[in-house]
């Protein structure tokens, strides 16, 4: 128990540090390209410091010259760790307003390409999902999103937003489902416990999104894209 609150205090100092860093390279490089680097290199010191290890697979069905939506399942804070390592191009996020009142760390998050989102307005929401969309078409960042809003507790696949698919039909850029297994048990969601253990990521073939049209075309695309995500899914 007590190694574990180290590893916390330890990671927690660490993102600190780096967070620093992120702040001066979002000013000097609009690009981002050092700043989502940087990032890079955050989360796997992250994940030496707590001895998380992570298998992927499907990394072949990425083509680091397109911009993606990345869709993913999400069942605890080291998905983002994961995610950030093991996807192979720039890719931007989004995250919740109120961590950007956060010191150090939610300013680099602020100032960096990750885009802020307001939960409970749906106005602003949608602002959000259009600065996602500009964000993909004049700096060809892809953008992840968890789908389910929310970290599941029991790594069960809970039920799906529409933002996301909304984004990709909007933008007209292929979604990757990304399914994440075994997370929760590494650090599940309300706990500040860090288990050692190892998450695995499977990345699927890109779907193509130039005839989804509607409302009712993308509901049918976010079951479809649940779907392969459940049928990756391990406990």
């Amino acid at each position: 128990m007590i190694l574990s609150y180290l590893k916390v205090t330890a990671v927690a100092l660490y993102i600190i540090l780096v967070s620093i860093f992120a702040l001066v390279f979002a000013f000097i490089d609009r690009s981002f390209t050092l700043y989502l680097k940087l990032n890079k290199i955050l989360s796997a010191g992250v994940l030496k410091i707590t001895g998380v290890k992570f298998q992927i697979t499907g990394l072949e069905n990425i083509d680091k010259n397109k911009t993606y939506v990345y869709v993913s399942n999400h069942s605890s804070q080291f998905d983002i760790a994961a995610l950030q390592y093991s996807i192979p191009q720039k890719f931007s996020m989004f995250y919740k307003k109120e961590l950007s009142n956060i010191p150090i760390f939610g300013w680099a998050l602020w100032a960096g390409p990750y885009i802020s989102i307001d939960r409970m307005n749906a106005e602003k929401a949608r602002r959000s999902l259009e600065g996602a969309k500009l964000l993909m078409d004049k700096k060809n960042i892809s953008v992840l999103l968890f789908a389910e809003g929310t970290r599941s507790k029991t790594g069960e696949i809970l039920p799906f937003k529409r933002g996301a698919f909304h984004l990709a039909a909007t933008s007209g850029h292929p979604i990757i489902p990304v399914t994440i297994s075994k997370s929760q048990l590494i650090m599940p969601k309300g706990k500040f416990r860090i288990n050692k253990g190892t998450i695995d990521l499977h990345f699927d073939k890109p779907i193509d999104t130039n005839e989804i049209k509607n409302r009712k075309d993308q509901i049918e695309l976010m079951e479809i894209v649940r779907n392969i995500i459940i049928s990756n899914h391990q406990n």
